[in-house]
């Protein structure tokens, strides 16, 4: 009993410690297989709200993604399915960027796929919204100002009044006719005097009685 069991001794150390090494084989052969890289962060964040669409957008990995063509892609696109990207993304060490162009309203989704530094391809997807922007309130537009017409009116319709003939007043006549009448009657009066007068000297006695003494 004594002489068997000794090796039974020595080699359950030397079995223990092999298992040892074999698991710790598997478990460094593993590690790297399953520790690839992740999405740590963006920016926007996932279900962020925003006023606007960003111009840009940013992804921060793990470690270091793989910088070759074709090998980062990221689509960004809004409700309608329409995309929002401008040009390639820009792959900086563990950040990738993604310039955006035109606007947005409601869910805009984000879809990445980037070569972690294993050379293991990853991907994702995540979302934000840009709410709607509110409609604008109708503003009353003036009233058109009339334009004056150009056509030429109507001709006014004169209306002839007959204007009644002045009533001759007796207070404003002039004397003159007057004047002349009395000084016409004045001249006659004066002859038939001076006829008489004349007949008178010419037919009186004394005048005839002279001219017979005197033959």
């Amino acid at each position: 009993m004594t002489v068997s069991s000794a090796p039974r001794r020595r080699f359950l150390p030397t079995a223990l410690a092999a298992g040892a090494l074999a698991l710790a084989a598997l478990l460094v052969s593993a590690g790297p297989a399953s520790a690839h890289d992740e999405l740590v962060s963006s920016d926007p964040s996932t279900d962020a709200v925003l006023d606007a669409l960003p111009p840009q957008i940013t992804l921060t990995y793990s470690a270091d993604v793989l910088d070759a063509e074709g090998a980062t892609v990221v689509e960004v696109t809004d409700a309608a399915g329409t995309s929002l990207t401008d040009g390639t993304p820009v792959v900086e060490g563990t950040t990738v960027t993604q310039a955006l162009a035109g606007t947005a309203s409601g869910t805009v989704t984000v879809a990445w796929r980037v070569v972690s530094s294993d050379g293991h391809p990853i991907d994702g997807t995540f979302s934000f919204t840009v709410p709607a922007a509110p409609a604008p309130t109708p503003t009353a537009s003036p009233s058109p100002t009339a334009t004056p017409s150009t056509a030429p009116s109507a001709e006014p319709t004169v209306t002839v009044t007959a204007t009644p003939a002045p009533t001759e007043n007796t207070s404003d006549a002039s004397p003159l006719p007057w004047i002349l009448l009395a000084v016409a009657l004045l001249l006659v009066v004066g002859a038939l005097a001076w006829l008489v007068v004349a007949r008178g000297r010419n037919g009186s006695p004394g005048s005839g009685s002279s001219g017979t003494a005197g033959r």
